[in-house]
């Protein structure tokens, strides 16, 4: 993380009964910095969220602003503004109205209103006609811009999104993504965004904040998260995986040695860069990206080479996902580019192989 820290989050701690939901959340945000936080339903994200924009107030631990402490401060007197799932735009209100009504409640003048609203309009690429138009006239996109507009004309310094893409149609959401990635490039504001959808955090973060059961696993660059996961979740959260049981048979600061009865090594060596720092010798994972495999032809040859059985096809159009498995049936996937013609068939074995390059090892669970 580089430049100021907009938000500091320190020991954050939120029971519901006797549900733990934050179990001492430390987070540090920059200042102009693109946050997604991911995990399973249930795993503290949205409850992290809400302490953020001052709709929840935690049992324990520190929050502040822009260095200002914010426990105690309501919602309305912090630098935060929201944008939630469901929009919420007002139904009886006109694009206008819905898009200058934080600047109405602080009692800012009319004309200030207006230019706001315009220079609001153009930065979301609206059409200057839709601001006498109602919500129910505007398809969903519109809305979302209209709701991003609304949440961005009194220049929060931290925008919070709560999946607020989750409902569209696919196509739509594409299209969105973009948008609110141009958007975050132009305004520089700090966005902490709440999403399920992996791909999306991918796309849009500058990092990713992994959280599960009230706790944070992993924060880091979406690089960093997909191809050096803390440990085993991560890897198994972030995109589809391949996680093979291998034995350590040395370890040093150079550097692991392993085996597998599914692999075949050329010398079986793994550099330092590519074994977690806190690796043991026992319950020791490997895990190879699905992209990362490769069909040999007869011959060839790989750093490490391992023989499978194709069970499943799934096309994607620009790619291909395999189901494989192994020897002993445990499952392996693969993904290839999609061609007019397929370089695996189903029921068909074949040797697959893979560079000591993306490949990462890491502790498995006991």
């Amino acid at each position: 993380m580089t430049g100021d820290t907009i938000l500091d989050i320190r020991d954050l701690r939120k029971n519901f009964g006797a549900y733990q939901a934050l179990k001492g959340v430390s987070l540090k945000v920059a200042q102009g910095e693109f946050i997604a936080l991911v995990g399973p339903s249930g795993c503290g994200k949205t409850t992290l969220l809400k302490h953020i924009a001052g709709f929840e107030d935690p049992d324990a631990g520190a929050l502040a602003i822009d260095g200002q402490d914010m426990l105690g401060v309501p919602a309305a007197a912090r630098p935060t503004s929201m944008v939630f799932q469901k929009l919420a735009l007002f139904p009886h209100m006109s694009v206008a109205d819905n898009i200058g009504f934080p600047l109405k409640l602080r009692k800012v003048d009319a004309g200030t209103i207006a230019k706001r609203v315009r220079d609001m309009i153009e930065l979301m690429q609206l059409k200057p006609e839709y601001l006498t138009r109602y919500p129910r006239q505007l398809s969903g996109g519109e809305q979302q811009r209209v709701a991003l507009a609304r949440s961005m004309i009194s220049e929060p310094k931290l925008l919070l999104l709560d999946e607020p893409l989750s409902a569209l149609d696919v196509k739509l959401k594409k299209v969105l993504q973009a948008e609110l990635k141009r958007l975050h490039r132009s305004v520089g504001v700090t966005f902490v965004h709440v999403t399920h959808d992996l791909e999306e955090a991918m796309m849009l973060a500058d990092r990713i904040c992994v959280m599960r059961a009230g706790e944070i696993l992993q924060v880091g660059q979406p690089n960093d998260i997909y191809y050096r996961p803390a440990d085993e979740f991560v890897a198994g959260f972030i995109g589809d995986t391949n996680l093979l049981p291998v034995t350590v048979t040395s370890l040093d600061g150079n550097g692991a040695a392993i085996t597998s009865p599914q692999l075949v090594a050329r010398d079986g060596r793994l550099p330092a860069n590519l074994v977690a720092s806190d690796l043991k010798p026992e319950n020791a994972l490997l895990m190879v990206r699905p992209e990362l495999l490769v069909p040999l032809a007869p011959g060839a040859q790989a750093d490490f080479t391992l023989t499978a059985r194709v069970t499943e096809i799934f096309s994607k159009g620009g790619t291909v996902q395999y189901r494989a498995e192994l020897a002993d049936q445990s499952p392996l996937v693969f993904e290839l580019a999609g061609a007019s013609s397929q370089p695996a068939h189903l029921g068909e074995t074949l040797s697959l192989g893979f560079d000591a390059r993306d490949i990462y090892l890491f502790q498995g669970r006991p």
